[in-house]
């Protein structure tokens, strides 16, 4: 029973963190998954993607009502997303063991992008870059940019059962100019339509624990609620610089992975 209420609790941090953020709280969940309740690292990645799932879900929602969203702009995102995803599920079980270099590369990854998010929001906090408009939620771009996101944003939630937040929300910044809110409400949604396919291979794997996905998505699901509704409320320098050392922890949870710590 404490385990069980304490995976409700660290949903709901998770699941807020991902409505605030564009994220799937995989970060918050495995962890938790692996080392406190004790779960084999294919079952915590394989159980994490769903709850990942519920708080996807429950944030894209509450960003769309917000009007951060626009589907039509982001659907080739989306399409190629789930491509990719589909086609790394298949390849989870024989690499679910072989990820320790992935965890180099993503680190590595995770930790230019954290860099140049808090550089981004202190320069627009000081005043010395001008703020994205915030008046749209549509993400322009070119199509070939669009289908590259999302190809590399469903790698990583069919491979290992974690989230691209990290890779999405800044490609959405920084290469198709969105707006911030606008980015984290199409980077949860993106990623929504990943974690639901994920999380059909890796049930039909056998490596959901149903014991640990119940308070897990009730705790994810209420949290990205509430974590959209504070988006909503949060300045977009400081979304950027919170975005920018969350991720920063990110990367070294990754470089520690690798190094065995």
């Amino acid at each position: 029973m404490a385990d069980l209420l304490g995976v409700l609790v660290i949903g709901l941090l998770a699941g807020t963190l991902g409505g605030l953020l564009g994220i799937g709280g995989g970060i918050v969940l495995i962890p938790f998954l692996r080392f406190f309740v004790g779960l084999s690292p294919a079952h915590a990645a394989s159980t994490c993607v769903v709850a990942v799932f519920c708080t996807t879900l429950s944030g894209s929602f509450r960003h769309y009502k917000l009007g951060h969203v626009d589907i039509r702009s982001i659907f080739p995102v989306v399409l190629a997303g789930v491509v990719a995803t589909t086609i790394f599920s298949l390849v989870f079980l024989w690499m679910a063991e072989r990820g320790r270099w992935l965890d180099l590369g993503t680190a590595l990854v995770f930790t230019l992008i954290s860099g140049r998010m808090i550089i981004e929001g202190f320069l627009e906090f000081r005043g010395r870059r001008p703020a994205p408009p915030t008046d749209t939620n549509q993400v322009v771009g070119s199509l070939g940019y669009k289908l590259a996101i999302g190809t590399t944003g469903g790698v990583l939630p069919g491979l290992l059962g974690i989230g691209t937040g990290g890779i999405m929300v800044p490609a959405f910044t920084l290469i198709l100019k969105a707006p911030i809110k606008t980015a984290i409400g199409c980077s949860l949604t993106c990623f929504a339509a990943n974690a639901l396919i994920s999380s059909v291979f890796k049930y039909s794997q056998g490596y959901v624990d149903m014991t640990i996905v119940g308070p897990a998505c009730v705790g994810t699901f209420v949290g990205a609620y509430m974590g959209a509704t504070l988006n909503h409320r949060f300045p977009s320098a400081g979304l950027k610089i919170l975005f920018g050392v969350v991720f920063a922890y990110v990367s070294l949870k990754f470089m520690l992975s690798f190094g065995g710590v």
